[in-house]
């Protein structure tokens, strides 16, 4: 059997001109992370990671600190999240300045809710669907390269993981009921927590959710 871990991205810089950047707090999480898999064990046999720059950087944070040296990186662009710019620009209450933090999730709740009903879809140029399905693609893919013992470590984005959760808690459920188990996963996960998900005969099952035993007081962080 093998495994996935799923791992989100540190903290990026909320506010900045720039978001897909790690704020200090996010590399931090990284290097937390590789220090707690590294004395935890674990020794990956292949790495992958989404094409978004936290993405690259939270790896770079956290096989620095665990020592995971000499494995080449896969770029998957199938693992990056969903653009929520774009999908908070296309809700009709869009909020015309800057948000605060609690503001801002408001407003994002409403303005996913509308994008996964799907009674929308013309609007979006990548539509729930066509997330989901490239998020199971990259699923399939990575599933693939974690055989027998094997280890995969995947580093994306809460919005990716929660599809992921969704998808594998409840394989078939409609539409509506997996975007509201998407909803709960994704408001949840923690920056930079780890998913695991098992690969057996069967393909795979979601192991466990958002661990973070090495995250505590101003390192956890969920936006």
């Amino acid at each position: 059997m093998g495994v996935l871990l799923l791992v989100r991205h540190g903290q990026a810089s909320f506010g900045a001109d720039d978001y897909d950047v790690l704020s200090p707090t996010g590399w931090e999480q990284g290097r937390l992370l590789g220090a707690h898999l590294s004395a935890s064990g674990v020794r990956p046999t292949a790495l992958v990671r989404g094409s978004m720059r936290r993405h690259r950087e939270t790896l770079e944070a956290l096989t620095g600190a665990a020592g995971w040296g000499g494995l080449t990186v896969t770029e998957d662009a199938g693992w990056d999240e969903f653009d929520h710019v774009d999908v908070l620009a296309r809700h009709p209450d869009a909020p015309d300045g800057e948000l605060d933090r609690r503001a801002f999730q408001l407003i994002f709740e409403q303005a996913t809710r509308r994008w996964t009903a799907g009674r929308h879809d013309a609007d979006y140029p990548e539509t729930y669907a066509d997330f989901l399905a490239r998020v199971r693609a990259s699923l399939s893919a990575a599933a693939t390269r974690a055989g027998s013992g094997e280890t995969v470590v995947v580093v994306t984005s809460g919005g990716v993981i929660a599809a992921v959760a969704a998808g594998l808690v409840d394989p078939d459920a409609d539409r509506l009921g997996t975007a509201r188990m998407w909803e709960r996963f994704n408001t949840v996960t923690a920056n930079s927590a780890i998913t695991r998900v098992v690969v057996g005969p069967t393909g795979p099952r979601l192991l466990t959710f958002n661990e973070h035993p090495h995250l505590a007081g101003a390192h956890l962080t969920y936006r």
